[in-house]
């Protein structure tokens, strides 16, 4: 999957601020506590020696020990001020006190006591700092979905309690399910089940929205597999697994589509001749890639399978003849 540019800037902020309290650390030690390979913490290092603030000279930009890089250990020597206490403005603070105040109402917080602890504990001492600003602030969240179902899952996840679940998958599929629910996620304002399922006899992730009705069993979970579900867990990654049982199509473009890679959420990039490349995508809705396939159709070089190819080529004749345009050919 191509890396969005969002994600790797805040590792690389991480990266930054975690080098400065920990000192010189291995980079096996950094790519398992990161998640991610040896070469990308080098790729990693590399880019942040040649970033800096203005002025971008020499003594401007952030600096490492080279020979403790060269030696396979991370030194960072010059933080260039990226790890000086943040002050917040009045503005800033009350925008993190809305923010924390959505995030207390959210599912994922809600069904975990520690971390609802700590957000109200974070909300306390900001609420306190910022004064009469932060009371005139008022967040009210309203989650999609069944509230019965939601109420049932963090029931669940309370209880440690196995869950019966109604769920429509992304090819709009309905099944019945039994699965142990490990934790809540969010991501892009929806809410995600993390869960160990009986049926498909692994991890799956379900859109919270896409449970039709939800049962708390008298099962308690298997703890050793929530404990394996829950380990590790990559929000992203996660979030993706939620249409893992849509149907994959392959589609390469020529160099000028390259933004795609970034832009487009893809299971593997493969990289072709002259800068051309290939994005797997796991497609959850076919309007959806219709429309990109549409958008940049000068630069499709190729889509697999065929006939995906085909009910774009008809959907472009359908529009085109609605402006009175013949010719086109598949």
């Amino acid at each position: 999957m191509a890396e969005r540019a969002d994600d790797r800037l805040v590792r690389l902020l991480g990266l930054v601020a975690y080098l400065d309290g920990h000192g010189p650390v291995p980079v096996p030690e950094l790519a398992e506590r990161f998640g991610v390979s040896e070469k990308q913490i080098r790729d990693d290092v590399d880019q942040l020696w040649v970033t800096g603030t203005p002025g971008y000279w020499p003594d401007d930009l952030i600096d490492f020990d080279a020979d403790a890089v060269e030696r396979g250990v991370v030194h960072l020597t010059n933080a260039r001020g990226l790890t000086r206490p943040l002050r917040l403005g009045t503005r800033e603070a009350v925008a993190l006190v809305a923010a924390l105040r959505a995030l207390l109402d959210s599912p994922a917080v809600q069904a975990d006591a520690g971390r609802a602890q700590l957000v109200r504990s974070a909300l306390a001492k900001l609420s306190a700092a910022t004064g009469e600003a932060a009371s005139a602030v008022d967040v009210r969240l309203v989650h999609e979905g069944d509230p019965e179902v939601l109420q049932a899952v963090t029931g669940a996840l309370a209880g440690r309690r196995r869950l019966r679940i109604r769920y429509v998958n992304a090819a709009d599929v309905v099944g019945e399910r039994d699965v142990d629910p490990a934790r809540l996620l969010t991501q892009d304002g929806a809410a995600y089940l993390l869960a160990w399922c009986h049926r498909a006899r692994g991890r799956r992730t379900f859109r919270l929205d896409r449970v039709l009705a939800a049962q708390v069993l008298d099962v308690p979970v298997d703890a050793v597999r929530v404990a394996e579900v829950d380990r590790d867990v990559d929000v992203a990654r996660s979030v993706a697994g939620a249409g893992l049982e849509a149907p994959t199509v392959t589609v390469t473009f020529a160099s000028p589509a390259r933004w795609l890679a970034e832009e487009v959420r893809s299971e593997e990039v493969t990289e072709l001749a002259d800068g051309a490349f290939a994005l797997r995508l796991r497609v959850t809705n076919p309007a959806w890639l219709r429309s990109v396939l549409l958008a940049a159709a000068p630069m499709v070089l190729a889509v697999d399978p065929p006939d995906v190819a085909a009910q774009v080529a008809a959907a472009a004749r359908e529009a085109l003849a609605a402006y009175g345009v013949v010719g086109l050919t598949a």
